[in-house]
């Protein structure tokens, strides 16, 4: 498994911004299946913006270790928790691989990613990387594409992304968190007497 290097001017950073609070560097860090911590706040349902074939962006060429403009299948969703959009992901993988090893990213429709990643003993992945978005992050184009003119200024998402590696193929997943999510986990924690970051 190769381990991803951000570039120097990248906005992702390994360890977490001083400037995020307990709450905020638990969801951005926190192991295993996002979908399935989600599930413990609401009621998830999960969207598919868009499925499409493009050459990789130079900002994100880093994170497959591919050149820039190498042809890659993409995914773009965006999850409600209780009707309220809460996260969205972009995910991405090589095109070859998306017919191959990674051949069920095509395939899932409305299924989360999950569903096809912590099933199998020979996928691993990488750390965390986390941000707040800039106008200028591909991820923060997605939001724009995924919520129009709903979509809140980019300074206000904090996001994160980590590589899946199966048999020296990686599959990129971003997701970013909207601003209406802190609202949805804080009260979710509360109802259950329970501290924000805990849930």
């Amino acid at each position: 498994m190769m381990q991803p290097i951000p570039p120097r001017h990248s906005d992702w950073h390994a360890a977490p911004s001083p400037s995020f609070n307990r709450q905020q560097k638990y969801w951005l860090f926190r192991p295993g299946a996002l979908t399935s911590g989600l599930r413990q706040l609401g009621d998830v349902q999960l969207r598919v913006a868009q499925e499409y074939a493009q050459g990789l962006l130079p900002a994100e060429s880093w994170m497959l270790g591919r050149p820039a403009h190498s042809p890659v299948w993409v995914r773009e969703i965006i999850m409600a928790i209780n009707g309220t959009d809460s996260v969205f992901a972009r995910s991405f993988t090589p095109l070859i691989a998306s017919h191959s090893w990674w051949q069920g990213m095509r395939r899932l429709r409305t299924r989360p990613l999950a569903d096809m990643l912590y099933h199998n003993p020979q996928i691993i992945r990488s750390p965390f990387f986390s941000c707040r978005l800039r106008e200028q992050n591909p991820l923060y184009r997605t939001a724009a594409a995924i919520l129009a003119e709903n979509c809140p200024p980019a300074q206000k998402i904090l996001a994160r992304c980590s590589v899946f590696w199966r048999q020296g193929q990686p599959l990129l997943v971003a997701e970013g968190f909207l601003p209406a999510f802190w609202g949805v986990a804080a009260k979710a924690a509360y109802d259950r007497g329970l501290s924000p970051a805990s849930v």
